[in-house]
């Protein structure tokens, strides 16, 4: 387990397993993100992380905090601050970012996003022009840990790609199918333009 130090306190992430335990009360779709959903893509490990990121819609968010009752929710509000997320409370649009931790002794543990969503279509939170069904939304694992669809997470690391981006991007290429990749490299036509992994998807589809 890898242990971050953060201004806010350590991070110990979650390993998926216990995710899917802690959320399997949860009441509403969540699905496992950010490097971890890349890596249950691709169907092993590959590199250490720092969090782990769990995907939730905004419209369910009351349901995190029924899946972790007796842990402390800090939201990013405004982003770059932490405050306490109090129960009940509906944190209002552009509050995205909840950090989750057993109690006040313990490192953190689970990050949870919050995406919007109407209806049956889900809607990116960096732009809503990029949209898709809720149903294609996610993927679900061997194990039956669902988690988001590669070619979604990808879209989001696409905005600043760090080095554990572009590797994400190099390990699961392989494993994406012709849909996958046409979806992703369309989103990334409309909101970045000419971006560097799109000659890589449009070479992959041969």
């Amino acid at each position: 387990m890898t242990r971050t130090e953060t201004p806010w306190g350590p991070w110990e992430p979650a390993r998926p397993s216990e995710v899917a335990a802690l959320f399997a009360a949860c009441g509403a779709p969540w699905w496992i993100a950010g490097g971890y959903a890349v890596e249950l893509a691709v169907g092993h490990g590959f590199r250490e992380h720092g969090d782990i990121d769990v995907l939730v819609l905004r419209r369910d968010q009351l349901a995190v905090q029924t899946a972790l009752s007796g842990w402390e929710w800090w939201a990013a509000d405004p982003p770059g601050t932490l405050r306490r997320w109090c129960p009940g409370e509906t944190l209002p649009a552009g509050v995205h970012d909840i950090w989750c931790r057993p109690g006040p002794a313990g490192p953190w543990r689970i990050q949870v996003m919050l995406d919007e969503a109407e209806e049956g279509t889900w809607i990116s939170r960096g732009d809503r022009r990029v949209r898709r069904p809720l149903a294609r939304l996610g993927r679900v694992a061997a194990d039956g840990t669902p988690y988001l669809a590669p070619e979604v997470q990808l879209f989001y690391k696409a905005h600043r790609p760090r080095p554990r981006d572009e590797r994400d991007f190099t390990e699961v290429l392989p494993v994406l199918d012709d849909e996958q990749r046409r979806w992703l490299a369309e989103a990334l036509a409309l909101v970045h333009g000419d971006h560097p992994w799109r000659a890589r998807l449009m070479a992959a589809s041969g």
